[in-house]
């Protein structure tokens, strides 16, 4: 069967047996050397049950959706903005749909609009999130995501928008700076800053190499081993895509997809999206403050907490994992559960 390509994904699928081990490839077989970060504690957090219904709205190269599907005779909504993800993803849904059964919905848009781009489908047993650039888009030069490969500076994930080179030639020096700051943390913000600005009068930004070289030429390596280019491009990855703008919008969405006992699995690869998961998370489980009616999912005061907190730490890559690929090593699992039932507020009788 054909993929299922939609924009609001509510294709229902019928009861069906459990999916054989022979019928589909290994999670990780979708693509030689492409292995998802965490998978196990994501599959362990989530716990797929026959019958269940899951969101992956961070698509991507599929290593989610394939082990969930893998796991369970479950349904899942995949979510991706890229379409060559999309495209990929055909193939995924031409093995796992049959003419009785939908089980992998393909949906183009971004997660952080998940609750008009999965329309009627909800409510989801589970829904997981892989907050970070795509290993095939790392890998392809004419993406533009890395500095490991020359190509054309671009980042985009959509293909659509704003390019990182137009953000490099065209924003003034104060805003170049304001970004690789607040979202690459990097601390010589000011002074690659005036440097790309010096250097974009004689000749515009085309590639990552130029820009690599110059960052490289303005920061010196320290002891870390990191290159000195890594924190800026990461800045204008997330500023091209609005990475914490769509982050923020899902954490606002998602917990009202979930069923009771639905799991919100979110996986972060740097302090700044961690933190905004922490915090969001804690706050409806009521170990936070609410500071703003504008937070996620708020709650009559008279009303205890719709939710809990799946691990009181973020979890870890094992050492194993890490060994094995180092881009996990930043790699931090945060889960949110939706109690069946709220809990009465503390001092009260159930």
């Amino acid at each position: 069967m054909s993929a299922v390509f939609s924009r609001h994904g509510t294709d229902m699928f019928p009861t069906f047996a459990p999916a054989s081990g022979t019928d589909h490839p290994h999670p990780t077989q979708e693509r030689p050397g492409h292995v998802p970060v965490m998978l196990p504690e994501v599959l362990a957090a989530l716990a797929p049950r026959d019958g269940g219904r899951y969101v992956d709205g961070t698509f991507g190269g599929g290593g989610y959706t394939a082990a969930i599907l893998a796991h369970a005779a479950c349904g899942v909504w995949a979510i991706d903005r890229d379409p060559d993800a999309l495209a990929r993803g055909a193939a995924m849904a031409a093995r796992f749909n049959t003419p009785d059964a939908t089980r992998l919905h393909l949906i183009a848009g971004n997660f952080g609009a998940m609750a008009d781009l999965l329309g009627d489908a909800a409510p989801f047993d589970g829904i997981v999130l892989d907050i970070g650039v795509s290993s095939y888009q790392i890998d392809e030069a004419e993406r533009g995501f890395s500095f490991r490969h020359n190509g054309p500076l671009d980042m985009r994930m959509s293909r659509d928008g704003r390019s990182a080179a137009d953000i490099v030639n065209q924003e003034d020096e104060h805003a170049l700076a304001d970004i690789l700051y607040h979202y690459g943390e990097e601390r010589m913000s000011r002074r690659i800053a005036r440097a790309i600005v010096a250097a974009r009068a004689e000749a515009r930004f085309e590639t990552t190499e130029q820009l690599a070289a110059l960052i490289r030429k303005v920061v010196r390596p320290d002891r870390s081993g990191i290159d000195p280019a890594t924190r800026s491009f990461q800045a204008l990855r997330i500023a091209v895509n609005d990475e914490l703008g769509a982050l923020q919008s899902a954490l606002e969405q998602a917990p009202a997809l979930l069923a009771p006992g639905g799991k919100l699995v979110i996986v972060t690869f740097h302090s700044l999206e961690d933190r905004l998961v922490k915090q969001a998370m804690a706050t409806l489980a009521g170990r936070n403050s609410r500071p703003s009616r504008h937070e996620p999912m708020a709650l009559s005061p008279s009303a205890g907490p719709a939710f809990a907190l799946g691990h009181s730490r973020p979890v870890t890559a094992s050492t194993e994992e890490v060994r094995a690929n180092p881009r996990a090593r930043s790699a931090r699992l945060r889960t949110l559960i939706r109690l069946p039932v709220p809990t009465a507020p503390t001092g009260q009788m159930p």
